[in-house]
């Protein structure tokens, strides 16, 4: 599948250094479709040599990931290889991890996107991101979070045939996001599963027209994000699974602070301009508390060439 790349074309490389950004998906009432991309990231270190695959990991994730060919980011760069036609017989993977995990910031999108940039690395091809979202959406089953991944800034995200695809604009500026992240994990799996068959058509419709007016409202308009991050499709529902987020949701919007879950939770997101969120207060016992700007750029490579 994919592009097959000439042996003539590719540049072999002694090292590829990937950094790729957590992101927040949905932002209220752009389930599964809308995606941002924030400053904080993972790292990776490629280097080729012998066979087999090494892996080491520090920061998140760290004793609790495997450390073989089963790890994410391995079978993510094994896949980026083999979309490309391209072959490395062994190679260590340093993991240098920021993005919590389990947390609504997008660690497995940050592990996809992360893996398959470095295959195009390993193979020394030039980055492609458009087919990066669409192979990442194949491994990770939703656009959403893999589209800002890639992209960066803010991205509107759908599946074409199953395919995934995306469109990224440009966040109006400044625009910046207070992020509280929790100690606890919940699973995404466990958040989906409380989401409905079906909701009212009165609930559909109104996340219709905030799902448009939040598009206005990150690209030009952020004096509106207050309205267009009302959300009533998916984070009431999720409420069983995570009383603290929805409570601190709450409790931020009732203090006038655009506030909406991160992705499937349970991180905590409020969205404005710099004045708006210096009024964000300070965490609540077992939370911590980040200051992000949005990334600009998405994932990004560096290859240190051989010879």
């Amino acid at each position: 599948m994919g592009q097959q790349v000439e042996t003539s074309d590719r540049r072999p490389c002694d090292q590829v250094r990937v950094r790729v950004p957590a992101t927040s998906a949905n932002l209220g009432p752009g389930f599964d479709a809308f995606g941002l991309a924030l400053t904080l990231y993972d790292e990776l270190i490629v280097t080729p040599g012998g066979s087999g695959v090494r892996v080491e990991v520090v920061g998140p994730g760290e004793g609790e990931v495997p450390l073989d060919e089963s790890h994410l980011v391995v079978r993510s760069i094994q896949a980026g290889l083999a979309a490309l036609g391209a072959d490395v017989p062994g190679y260590s993977l340093l993991c240098e991890n920021r993005v919590p995990h389990g947390r609504g910031l997008g660690s497995s999108s940050a592990a996809i996107v992360g893996g398959l940039a470095a295959a195009y690395g390993l193979a020394g091809v030039q980055l492609d991101r458009d087919r990066i979202v669409e192979l990442a959406t194949e491994i990770e089953g939703h656009p959403d979070n893999v589209a800002a991944c890639a992209l960066g800034g803010f991205t509107i995200a759908w599946t074409d045939g199953g395919s995934g695809k995306a469109v990224r604009l440009e966040p109006a500026q400044p625009l910046v996001a207070v992020v509280y992240v929790p100690d606890n994990r919940v699973l995404t799996k466990q958040a989906r599963g409380l989401l409905p068959n079906a909701v009212p058509h009165a609930d559909a419709a109104a996340n219709a027209g905030r799902a448009a007016l939040l598009v206005a409202a990150l690209t030009g308009r952020p004096e509106l994000l207050m309205t267009a991050t009302e959300d009533r499709l998916h984070q009431d529902y999720r409420e069983p699974a995570m009383p603290e987020s929805l409570a601190l949701v709450h409790k931020l919007r009732g203090s006038g602070l655009p506030a909406v879950v991160s992705g499937a939770g349970p991180t905590v997101l409020v969205l404005g301009s710099p004045v708006t969120t210096r009024l964000a207060p300070l965490p609540p016992d077992g939370w911590t508390r980040y200051e992000l700007a949005i990334d600009p750029v998405g994932v990004q490579v560096w290859s240190l060439e051989a010879g």
